[in-house]
């Protein structure tokens, strides 16, 4: 019965994947919300939420049993600032922003 939960979750979790992968890419509304623009005064719960939805979309999973906890978190966060970089960033080319 375990290793069925297992395989389960696992397929859960390629689906997951899969899904994040297929998605279209970050607004430019997203772009420029917490957490890729460090805010300014409080962050709100809201914004939390993001954060952790943020992270989940590219496989992290903040309520399994891990043992490699940071390193899972910091990978997901490396993952997101990837993701930025690739969406939200100016393409430069000879110098000048396309566009």
């Amino acid at each position: 019965m375990n290793l069925k939960i297992k395989v389960a979750a696992s397929a859960i979790l390629l689906m997951v994947g899969t899904v994040a992968l297929a998605a279209p890419h970050l607004t430019p509304q997203q772009c420029n919300e917490y957490p890729f623009k460090q805010p300014v005064g409080e962050i709100t719960h809201a914004q939390l939420q993001q954060e952790l939805a943020e992270l989940e979309a590219t496989g992290y999973n903040p309520t399994a049993n891990d043992v490699y906890y940071p390193r899972n978190l910091q990978k997901a966060e490396r993952m997101l600032r990837i993701e930025y970089r690739h969406d939200c960033r100016p393409n430069i080319t000879g110098g000048k922003t396309a566009g």
